[in-house]
């Protein structure tokens, strides 16, 4: 069916579209998709290897073909013209992206993509030895309505030498290999059941996973267009589809996206796959809902949210029996508690969309936000404590210059707003679930959390019962506004930590620095208003001057972090050799948070106290290679050790080179190392 379409929108071109055969079609003028053959080392040594690149550039608006082109399009095929004693291994592409056009689904690459190979050198090629390597790749460009096949006659020119690798060199070829799909090690499982595919995937509970696409290797296995429905289950991933009518026999091969440009190739086999619970999904959304309802309730006593409940409960008791008033200012309160949930939702999903790997809370990662979050709570903070006075914390109107309804939503905003550096229980998982939700049961979970956060408020307002109980409004609610001000101070100085984590002890100093003058300003406004005079609008603008000033003094770059830790150092080529260089011995295991028998080997083995009394006694460096994001000096590694996945454990004794131990480990293995 591939073919035929292709023949025909040939025939199609050929006949009726003469502009685009003059941009590039069957070698006439340039190529819709620039190719350039690429090579990591421009001297590979005798008995080496290097990789090759096919750097692909397609125009705007055009793109290229995974190796499984999908319903539609062609993989790229290369002719190889190769010198004696030079071999080129198979073509090695980055994990592609989806296009559905017309219902047909494509795997496809919309932006600049290079497809990788190794290209090895016989050991008896001496120095100097020039090796001119040329290959005739074609390849299909396509737009939404066209296709062009393109070809392109590439060549490299190289020398015998030292391998040497220039920086920029590494550099370029280090970003595409971080595109590349990694094994996942665990075996995965498929059954097929009235034409239905399930495929189970072992993958840990706490790894990342978004956007996640299922991508066949070989044809005969799925639908393409169909869709696919993703459930978690502990340490298992169930990826449900619709089967291809040839169903397959044997192990299959495919590739799991997980993320932007993020993919692990697994492998599977026939097995029982236990099939989702009925109404799997939505069952999930409901299970989703009631841990974000719970989680948001739960966010109410959190140091920065409960002051401002405790604030808005004296309200409801200063205003009495009047059920009206009381209930229009709840649904207000509720109002802006749940549109503020919704709106971080819908920008948190867009920008996930547009490839970004975010989470909730996602506004954090800015210390700009940061910054303002921490001058905002110390305002509040200073207001709980009496330094001077602003009507906001105490029915909302000050917030919005307004009054009542006004009032009561931008101080249900400002609460859903400061609650998001807080995590309650329950949350974690709700979160997540939304994040692999259809658009519609996402938002719903997010609009769960806001209405728990709201509820409270809510009972209080309709349950007459409830605030009843209330105490009669009193000098006591002076004594309470003040004790609610620790709370916001703490929190304000956890703000400063983030702060700090993210700009260094510089950031800190200047979020500090802007909170010490923002007090002293807003004592400047609190003695005004003792001698009833004004000042608001003032203090007002010199504080957004103050946050702007302050934001643009931030450090642009995250400070430096130490990777090592008293247990263990991290991975660096530079470190293993002067350590080998010493005589030390190392125990160097890779890992990654997505692979099930690290973590397995960690807990049992590797994480154990008598294995780690014993490396100590024996003066053992632990060294760990974490895999989790793809480390391009890691992946350089495990290439030279014969490896494409981990995990790796090596044993490097005294003056001796590395043992490969097996991939399950005992506290007997690690401790025998030693004795």
């Amino acid at each position: 069916m591939r073919i035929f379409q292709v023949i025909f929108m040939t025939f199609a071109l050929l006949a009726g579209l003469p502009a685009a055969l003059a941009q590039g079609a069957f070698g006439g003028g340039p190529a819709h998709i620039a190719a350039e053959l690429d090579s990591e080392s421009d001297r590979p040594a005798p008995g080496g290897r290097t990789t090759i690149a096919f750097a692909m550039t397609p125009q705007q608006g055009w793109h290229g073909y995974w190796e499984n082109p999908g319903d539609a399009g062609l993989g790229m095929t290369v002719d190889w013209t190769l010198p004696k004693g030079v071999s080129v291994g198979a073509l090695r592409y980055p994990v592609p992206e989806t296009l559905l056009i017309a219902g047909l689904m494509n795997h496809v690459y919309e932006g600049p993509y290079a497809v990788l190979a190794e290209l090895r050198v016989a050991a008896d090629i001496a120095p100097g030895t020039r090796l001119p390597v040329r290959a005739k790749a074609q390849w299909l460009a396509c737009t939404d309505k066209v296709c062009v096949p393109e070809t392109g006659d590439l060549s490299l020119d190289l020398i015998v030498g030292d391998g040497a690798v220039q920086p920029a060199a590494r550099s370029r070829f280090d970003a595409w290999r971080t595109h590349l799909p990694r094994p996942l090690g665990s075996q995965a499982h498929y059954a097929i059941e009235d034409g239905r595919l399930r495929l189970s995937i072992p993958y840990p509970a706490g790894a990342i996973a978004q956007d996640v696409h299922l991508f066949p290797l070989g044809e005969g296995l799925v639908r393409y267009a169909a869709p696919q429905t993703v459930t978690r289950n502990d340490n298992r991933m169930v990826i449900e589809t619709a089967a291809a009518e040839d169903a397959p026999v044997g192990q299959v091969q495919a590739v799991l996206r997980a993320g932007d440009h993020v993919g692990f190739l697994l492998t599977a086999v026939p097995g029982a796959v236990a099939a989702p619970a009925r109404g799997g999904q939505a069952g999930a959304i409901l299970a989703a809902l009631g841990g974000a309802l719970l989680g948001g309730l739960l966010l109410n006593i959190m140091p920065c949210v409960f002051p401002i409940l405790g604030l808005k409960a004296m309200s409801l008791a200063k205003a009495g029996g009047d059920e009206r008033l009381v209930r229009r200012d709840a649904l207000a309160y509720a109002a802006g508690v749940i549109l503020t949930c919704l709106v971080l939702g819908g920008v948190l999903l867009a920008l996930r969309a547009a490839g970004n790997a975010v989470g909730w809370a996602f506004q954090l990662q800015d210390p700009r936000i940061i910054l303002a979050l921490l001058l905002l709570v110390t305002a509040i903070a200073f207001n709980l404590a009496g330094l001077f006075e602003l009507r906001a914390m105490g029915g909302g109107a000050g917030l919005a210059a307004t009054g009542g309804v006004m009032g009561a939503f931008w101080t249900g905003a400002l609460v859903a707003f400061v609650a998001t550096p807080c995590t309650g229980p329950f949350m974690a998982a709700a979160m997540g679930a939304a994040l692999l939700l259809p658009l519609a049961g996402a938002l719903a979970i997010f609009a769960g959390l806001g209405l728990g956060l709201a509820l409270p408020f809510l009972l209080l307002a309709y349950v007459p019962a409830l605030r009843s109980r209330l105490p009669r409004p009193g000098t006591w609610m002076g004594r309470l506004q003040k004790i609610l001000a620790i709370p916001m101070f703490l929190t304000a100085l956890g703000l400063a930590w983030l702060l700090g984590q993210q700009r260094g002890v510089a950031g800190m100093t200047i979020g500090l620095g802007a909170a010490l003058i923002l007090a002293l300003l807003l004592w400047w406004l609190g003695t005004r208003q003792h001698r009833g005079k004004g000042g608001g609008l003032v203090a007002g603008l010199a504080a957004l001057a103050l946050l702007a000033g302050a934001a643009t003094a931030l450090p642009s770059t995250a400070p430096a972090v130490a990777a090592n830790s008293a247990a263990s150092v991290a991975f660096a080529v530079g470190k293993l050799d002067a350590l080998r260089a010493a005589n030390k011995p190392v125990f160097l295991y890779f890992t990654a948070d997505w692979c099930l028998t690290c973590k397995a080997n960690e807990a049992a083995a590797i994480d154990r106290e008598d294995v780690r009394a014993a490396f100590a006694k024996a003066g053992v460096t632990v060294m760990v290679g974490d895999w989790t994001s793809a480390d391009p000096a890691i992946t350089r590694f495990l290439e030279s050790q014969g490896r494409s996945g981990v995990p790796l454990y090596l044993w490097y004794a005294p003056g001796k080179d590395a043992v490969v131990l097996p991939q399950l480990l005992t506290p007997a293995t690690l401790t025998g190392l030693v004795r």
